[in-house]
Formats: C-alpha cells, structure tokens, sequence
C-alpha cells in the first residue's frame, strides 16, 4: 500500500476548463463504446481522420495471384507504409509479423472461388472468438446487394455487426460488384446505405460518378476500393479523386502490389491521402522514388 505520508494536496482541478472529452473524429462514431474506438484509432489516422489500407486478401477466391505468390516477402516492405492491413487469418497468422502493432482488417467472409460462376453465397468463415484472438480492428465481410446470394450474405453481415458489438470490434461492410452487377452512382447509394443502416461502422466501396453524393448519404466512413490494376498515374488520379470526394481512404491490392514499384506505390498513396498531393505531384514522386527503390 502506497505511504501517504509526505504526499502533496492536489490543488489544480481546473474548475473553470470544460472537460476534456472531444467529439471523436470518425464519422458517425461518436456514441460507440471506447473498445471500438480505440480499434477504428488503429484504422484511420488521428491526425487526419483517413486510412491507407492494403488488401492482399484475393487468394481467398483467387488462389495465387500475381504479384502476391510470396505473402512473406512481399508484405513486410509494404507494410510500414500503410496504416492497416486487410488479410484471411491464414495469411495474416503467417506473414504479418505481430510486432506491426497497426490496423488489422480481418476477412471473415468466405464462399466460392473464381471457378463458380455465381460468387454470391458465402458464408461467415471467422467466429467472432478468432477475431479476439487475433487482436482485429475489424471485420470484413462481403456483401453482394442485387445478386442471386443478396438474402445469405446479409445475413453474414448482421451476425457479424452482432458479434462485433458484443465485444467492440467494428465491421467492415464490402460492397460487392459481380460481373454482372451494376456500377453505377444509383447502385453505390442503395448499396452503401444499405450496409450502414444495417449498422456496419466502416463501408468499402467503389468509386463512381458523383461520388459526392454516396458519400453524403452514408452516415459512416467509406473506403474506396482500388479495383483492377490500373497505370500507376490512373491509380493515383483515383486515389486523387476519391479523397476530394469525401472518402475518409482507400484500399487498394493490385494497384499497390502490382506496381512496378509497390513500396514507392503505398508511400505516394498515402502522400494523398495524409498530406493532400494532388495525383500529379504524387506521380512525379512516384517516378522518383521508383529509382530510388531500384
């Protein structure tokens, strides 16, 4: 037991300083408990309210894919330049070193492969019970609105977003977009809002026209998907683009690891991102450091 002898009376109570509880800064987060805060702290950057995430959770579907056939060189020099990581538990166990200490999106979807023509019907591949372990920020789960699979993969989300808040762990909502589904600004803003009313607290998207307005509509952060791999100057442009829009970050996979040059790829994404470059000065940065990482 502490001596109290010799302690000093407290005197500065600040009577007249209003407390010092700030609203927080991701959108529509204010009145989740501090368990969830604090993980969504580990996604988006406090300093600037967004995220860089890098998704290199295709091989869930796709097996092996280009420019991801070694997850264990590839990933460490990848990861110091992004502020969360979206991964399976398989590869985030084997090839994310636990010393990362950053934002970890967990895929907890899980279905069919690229051979099955209808890549809707998925099922919850990760118990909430694996998501504790595994220190999640969140958890991702697919969502295919419009699709034969519509009905299941809801369901997968509002179990998921019932677990989550059991034990305040956000979830991610993807919107998904089949082969034959829609693109449109229409699509997005049923979409989005759909999986927020639902109560996902972060949404994954894609860009489209009149961006603005899906953002507007949706009460929680959306994330920008990077899609298919695009010229490193197109992929920067979108990032450009979506940031002015409102997204609070990106994701992007292919347009990272796909790059020529994937870490000078992540660093000038998040120049965007954190710092406000516009595309050009972050490609002309790109170029550069596409040299320098020779």
């Amino acid at each position: 037991m502490a001596d109290a002898q010799g302690n000093k009376m407290a005197k500065d109570y600040g009577e007249n300083i209003p407390f010092a509880n700030q609203s927080f800064f991701v959108k529509g987060m204010d009145n989740v408990e501090w368990g969830m805060k604090d993980r969504l702290s580990r996604i988006f950057n406090p300093k600037t309210g967004r995220t860089v995430m890098l998704a290199f959770d295709h091989g869930y579907i796709m097996g092996s894919t280009s420019g991801l056939e070694r997850l264990d060189l590839v990933l460490p020099e990848l990861i110091e330049e992004v502020d969360c990581v979206m991964g399976t538990r398989g590869a985030i166990r084997t090839c994310v070193p636990p010393t990362y200490n950053k934002g970890v999106a967990l895929r907890c979807s899980a279905g069919s492969s690229v051979l099955d023509d209808d890549m809707s019907f998925e099922v919850i591949g990760v118990d909430i019970e694996d998501a504790i372990r595994m220190n999640a920020s969140c958890m991702a789960i697919q969502t295919f609105i419009g699709a034969p699979g519509q009905k299941d993969s809801i369901e997968n989300l509002v179990k998921t977003i019932d677990a989550g808040n059991r034990y305040g762990i956000p979830t991610l909502g993807v919107v998904a977009v089949g082969k034959q589904m829609e693109r449109t600004t229409k699509f997005f803003l049923l979409a989005t809002r759909m999986l927020a009313e639902f109560g996902a607290q972060i949404i994954k998207t894609y860009y489209c026209e009149d961006f603005e307005k899906v953002v507007a509509a949706c009460p929680v952060p959306i994330v920008v998907a990077g899609g298919k791999k695009l010229p490193e100057d197109e992929a920067l442009t979108l990032v450009y683009k979506a940031i002015q829009g409102g997204a609070a970050g990106v994701d992007m996979g292919r347009n990272i690891f796909q790059a020529e040059s994937p870490k000078a790829m992540a660093r000038c994404i998040a120049k965007i991102v954190h710092e406000d470059y516009t595309d050009k000065e972050a490609y002309d940065l790109y170029l550069k450091l596409k040299e320098e990482f020779k």
